[in-house]
């Protein structure tokens, strides 16, 4: 059976170093960051890595892994989620993510289920949707 939660996050810390960029193209950028998630998961200090591909000045992609240690509605434990990302002009951030197989600890151990966000450019808190199974 597949369980549906929701919640936001906020980033408590973005470290963000240039990796390369090829003249006149596509520059390449690594980050580290911590998150904080509240609602149907409840993780205080996430670790979250990002490669970042920046196209162009205003557009770019993403990809990551997270790892949250906390709760999920209630349940005791860690996971990993790879997220993939994408962003136009308009600077938001549209993301979906997915448990890492086999990640999970604790009272979570087996989960599996993904889920999604959209990172709207100065908004704080950020809400995502994630149907997992247990």
């Amino acid at each position: 059976m597949t369980t549906h939660t929701t919640g936001h996050f906020t980033y408590a810390d973005w470290k963000e170093t240039a990796a390369g960029a090829a003249e006149g193209g596509a520059k390449l950028a690594h980050a580290v960051v911590t998150n904080t998630f509240s609602g149907g998961i409840e993780a205080p200090r996430t670790c979250c890595q990002y490669a970042i591909t920046y196209v162009t000045e205003k557009t770019g992609v993403c990809c990551g892994y997270e790892l949250l240690t906390g709760t999920l509605d209630g349940r005791a434990g860690s996971f990993v989620v790879v997220q993939h990302g994408s962003w136009g002009e308009d600077a938001t951030v549209h993301c979906s993510f997915e448990v890492v197989p086999g990640s999970g600890t604790g009272e979570l151990a087996g989960l599996t289920g993904s889920g999604t966000f959209s990172a709207v450019r100065g908004e704080t808190e950020i809400p995502y949707s994630f149907d997992y199974q247990l």
